[in-house]
């Protein structure tokens, strides 16, 4: 397995337009937002974006990416998928020898066959001495916060044809609940010191990166048509161990809301868009590059 992987820092602008971008369950599916009214994108909702794009191995979408990377669509799997078969996975582990150690879980099928596992590492939890397989990943996305506070809005739906028998229409009182409009940040985190504990490989990450700026476009919805990735930042360092706090990069990449205004924006042009690095921390970075205009 590739170990060339550069460490990196990425900065996701994520903007919302009359969409929910992540329900919360425990609040009937209302977009996700803080007490203090900033709105929040959880990292598993993004990242199930980029597994769904993955796992629709016959959609156009799978094709041009095999073609554009010359790979294989069975190396290219999804781990976190519905309906997974546990024994058989247990075998792609390798779990069927009584000695299991990391060299032989790196060559077995199970890495060679789930790219998110080998991304973003796996919970798959197991017995005994095999709880060491458990790991964490290359890849890390942190939750998305809002520049701004969010303003939700909450509608009924309703459906002509009713679905209750003997009713001529249907109702979903306040089930369609969205945001006005919102700006959120989601930072995220390359770290090569775990390539040899999940077996990815730079091709891995080149995968990620043009994944990234389909994760909304490819996959809308009906409560969530409008979710724009402004900017997808990705920052390689000059060293593995980072030439820059990475707290300093996604401060200076974080656009500003014009006039320092706390209420909830209407539109993009309430900020002040940020198109590159300050000189001074460039100079400390191997690249910069947004994703979304390479």
């Amino acid at each position: 397995m590739s170990n060339e992987i550069k460490r990196a820092a990425g900065l996701l602008i994520i903007e919302v337009v009359s969409s929910n971008p992540n329900g919360d369950p425990d609040r009937e599916s209302d977009p996700r937002q803080r007490p203090n009214g900033l709105g929040e994108i959880s990292p598993v909702s993004f990242k199930r974006k980029l597994r769904d794009l993955l796992e629709d191995a016959e959609g156009p979408f799978v094709a041009q990416l095999c073609k554009k990377f010359s790979i294989n669509p069975d190396n290219y799997c999804i781990l976190e998928s519905r309906g997974r078969d546990r024994s058989a996975i247990k075998k792609e582990m390798g779990k069927d020898t009584s000695r299991f150690d990391q060299k032989d879980f790196l060559k077995s099928v199970f890495v060679e066959k789930y790219w998110d596992a080998r991304v973003f590492g796996n919970t798959f939890l197991e017995e005994g001495s095999h709880k060491g397989y458990i790991k964490t990943g290359v890849v890390q996305f942190g939750v998305g916060i809002s520049i701004s506070p969010i303003d939700i809005v909450r509608h009924t739906n309703t459906n002509k044809a009713g679905v209750e028998e003997g009713k001529q229409q249907g109702m979903a009182p306040l089930a369609f609940r969205i945001v006005e409009h919102g700006v959120y940040c989601m930072p995220f985190f390359v770290n090569p010191n775990y390539v040899q504990k999940t077996g990815c490989t730079e091709k891995d990450i080149e995968v990620l990166k043009y994944l990234i700026p389909f994760a909304y476009d490819q996959n809308r919805s009906a409560i969530r048509p409008d979710v724009r990735i402004r900017h997808a930042w990705y920052i390689e360092h000059k060293n593995a161990l980072g030439s820059c706090p990475d707290y300093l990069l996604l401060e200076a990449l974080t656009p500003k809301r014009i006039d320092n205004v706390k209420t909830a924006s209407t539109s993009w042009h309430d900020y002040e868009d940020v198109t590159k690095l300050p000189d001074a921390l460039a100079a400390k970075i191997a690249s910069c590059v947004d994703l979304m205009n390479p």
